[in-house]
């Protein structure tokens, strides 16, 4: 992984570089960003740049042997810790094979996705995690380089385990880099925050994620305007939403919000139907396509029509249902629908849940 190689945040890649050029990297830095962003990578990226044989430039050469190895994730001194199901016989280097294959399929993975990936149900990295890199770090450095521990989702560290690093995080062996990453600082024992460098990476605005789409994935420019619309700068979901077949989400959300308009029971059956035929992930994607609806349909309720994200078919269909849409009840659509994703995702009957909800919604949605 190089800096290149991630869309956008170049204000956090240049901070990055201006440190490794001028001796200003701090020995244990923690990236903190949202689910599904860049937080993974941008720590792989700095781990690639700083062990390149030819490090220094705008970024690593991706070449070398080094780079190589980065780029394969089997570099000699990159210590990889991450959530397991715990135990002195779950340690992350049992699951090595399958870290490598989720970050290269995904680096932009979630800490969900990962526990779906690897089939457990709660991932934790327990205090024996801990003595393993205490245990690596007493051995010399195999390549002469920096030796880099890369703790993925440091929240789910227990507390024994984050305090039994409190002294090799303080005073760390020369040449020795400490990588946290994390999406939940809240989460973090003080005495963890009080000893690293905080990294914020944030998401990526509306038009670095296009931009990204169209010229990395070869997207047409509409689609991508409407993946970064609905994916809101999580990448992750923006790069799910590519493997999929795009349903007609504006269209056929249209039809059904006026079909519950107009309380067409003869409609709103056969269209229940249609729903059940989609895919679990299509379900989802039409419900939140229409909670993003919804938050356009607010904006414009209220006067703030130049914050609306949307164009043609879909800016037309907002400004006409905003005249008629019932504002006052706006939460608890947005509650209902919600409530339907999470039933869809616990494997209640689509056809069920949608009936259910378009009932909620013919009889909150007028004014």
């Amino acid at each position: 992984m190089k800096f290149s190689d991630i869309p956008g945040l170049e204000e956090t890649k240049e901070r990055l570089k201006d440190a490794v050029r001028t001796g200003h990297l701090a020995h244990a830095l923690l990236f903190d960003g949202k689910p599904g962003g860049a937080a993974l990578p941008m720590a792989l990226a700095l781990a690639t740049y700083v062990n390149c044989e030819q490090s220094g430039g705008e970024d690593a050469c991706g070449q070398c042997p080094a780079c190589s190895k980065y780029d394969k994730l089997i570099h000699p001194d990159l210590t990889f810790t991450f959530p397991t199901a715990g135990g002195k016989k779950v340690l992350s280097e049992n699951f090595l094979g399958e870290w490598r294959n989720f970050v290269k399929e995904d680096p932009y993975g979630t800490y969900t996705d990962w526990l779906n990936y690897i089939g457990i149900k709660q991932g934790n990295i327990p205090v024996e995690e801990s003595r393993q890199i205490i245990q690596n770090l007493s051995l010399k450095s195999y390549e002469g380089g920096y030796k880099i521990v890369l703790i993925w989702n440091v929240e789910s560290m227990a507390a024994p385990a984050a305090n039994a690093l409190l002294k090799i995080l303080e005073e760390p062996p020369a040449k020795t880099l400490f990588l946290l990453v994390t999406s939940d600082y809240n989460r973090l024992l003080a005495t963890i925050q009080s000893r690293v460098q905080r990294v914020a990476v944030r998401d990526l605005n509306e038009e670095e994620m296009v931009d990204y789409l169209i010229q990395y994935r070869q997207i047409d420019p509409e689609r991508a305007k409407r993946i970064a619309f609905l994916s809101e700068g999580n990448l992750s979901d923006a790069l799910s939403r590519l493997g999929r077949e795009e349903s007609e989400h504006k269209e056929w959300f249209a039809n059904w919000m006026r079909y519950c308009y107009v309380f067409d029971i003869a409609k709103i059956v056969p269209t229940c139907d249609q729903f059940d035929e989609f895919s679990k992930e299509e379900q989802k994607g039409v419900l939140e396509y229409g909670l993003k609806i919804l938050r356009e349909i607010y904006l414009e309720n209220v006067g703030l029509s130049s914050m609306v994200k949307l164009e043609n078919e879909e800016l037309v269909f907002v400004q006409k249902f905003s005249k008629v849409f019932n504002f006052a009840n706006i939460g608890k659509i947005s509650e209902a629908i919600s409530d339907a994703i999470l039933h869809i995702e616990r494997n209640v009957r689509a056809k069920i849940v949608f009936l259910d909800l378009s009932m909620i919604m013919a009889t909150l949605i007028k004014k």
